[in-house]
């Protein structure tokens, strides 16, 4: 089965392979391509910083890659997507700009990448639930602002991450100047149903028969049957075919494959340990996942950006548009990436950057809270 990616995609192709068989399969021949990313990633700026350690989260040992070049930069933190598909292994292709204006954190989430390979994720089966993941990034925020002597930082999220960060910002607004939603979820069950449509819009425009008749074994989507596991799969594989997940592309291989060059993961079961973690934490969160419904939230305590790829048919941005026209903040501003579809920060990184430095990095400036659109 082609791949289909982030939120829940990924953990969804996983499942439908041979559950929990994932082997830590050999890529000593990207060896030599990794130490020449390795090198070029190397912080050699004096005041800067590149640290990876576990550190006691939620109970835990979760694992927490740091990197900037100027420590006195303000904190940027990553909520990564999935849920458990870690950011960690792709920040080679796309950071490094970002690290000369902030020092970046990112962190692998209870049962997911490193996280899920420094403890026996059974350990901690009962916890995996979206306040757990929740209070997970307010204590990563708190950490990190401790360790680095900050008094607030940015929080960001990406696709499932969204709903972490997001639920985070609001319950610790203390802790943070700002809120950047990347690929924002807001309602989960009219997501599904954008996607669908546009997935069976573009297949009829095509002439696709053969998806138009696969999307109509699950139609009406979601309709009033159970959304399971098969269903999400058939209504997503076509709308990320037609680039509802990266702009003009039917597959994101740049995204599934990174790893494999990545110098932050350092063995191949660490690697396959990804995998492994999308099929452990599947189960447990997707009857959660289903029912977000963050529309109901009419007021944002901190200033609130969302990124939006307008192209993206895996967390669609009209609800999210929609969402920010009518929520009051004390600063708000939707910015559209015209390129992209679902993964901005490989798509448009520039953008990204520039969209940071425009934006939110004015945010964090001391005496600036009540920042002017």
């Amino acid at each position: 089965m082609r791949k289909l990616p982030a939120l829940f995609a990924l953990m969804l192709t996983a499942v439908a392979a041979p559950a929990l068989a994932a082997e830590c399969k050999s890529t000593a021949q990207y060896a030599d391509a990794r130490a020449v990313i390795e090198d070029l990633d190397r912080i050699v700026a004096p005041n800067g910083v590149q640290e990876a350690y576990a550190a006691p989260i939620g109970g835990i040992q979760q694992w927490i890659n740091v990197r900037g070049q100027d420590r006195d930069n303000p904190i940027l933190l990553f909520v990564h997507g999935g849920p458990a598909s870690p950011l960690i292994p792709g920040l080679w292709q796309f950071q490094r700009p970002l690290e000369e204006y902030f020092t970046v954190v990112n962190y692998d989430q209870r049962g997911a990448g490193k996280t899920y390979t420094l403890q026996d994720p059974q350990s901690y089966a009962d916890s995996i639930h979206i306040p757990t993941y929740v209070d997970d990034a307010v204590q990563v925020a708190e950490y990190v602002r401790k360790r680095y002597g900050k008094r607030k930082i940015v929080l960001a999220g990406h696709s499932w991450g969204t709903i972490v960060g997001m639920q985070a910002a609001l319950k610790r607004p203390d802790l943070f100047y700002a809120y950047v939603g990347i690929g924002q979820a807001i309602k989960v069950m009219e997501n599904e149903r954008l996607s669908f449509d546009y997935g069976m819009q573009q297949a009829l425009a095509h002439g696709n028969t053969a998806a138009v008749e696969e999307m109509k074994t699950i139609a009406p989507y979601p309709g009033d049957q159970p959304v399971t596991r098969e269903r999400i799969i058939t209504a997503r594989k076509w709308a990320q075919y037609y680039g509802g997940m990266t702009a003009y592309r039917a597959e994101s291989p740049y995204f599934y494959r990174a790893g494999r060059l990545s110098p932050d993961y350092t063995d191949d079961c660490e690697r396959a340990a990804v995998d492994e973690g999308n099929v452990y934490s599947l189960g447990k969160l997707l009857p959660e996942f289903l029912a977000t419904d963050l529309s109901g939230v009419r007021e944002f305590p901190i200033p609130v950006l969302m990124f939006m790829g307008r192209h993206d048919y895996t967390t669609p941005s009209q609800p999210t548009d929609a969402w920010l026209k009518r929520v009051k903040a004390p600063y708000k501003r939707g910015v559209w990436f015209e390129r992209s579809s679902h993964m901005m920060q490989w798509e448009e990184p520039g953008k990204l950057l520039t969209s940071l430095l425009t934006y939110v990095r004015p945010l964090t400036e001391e005496g600036r809270a009540d920042a002017k659109r």
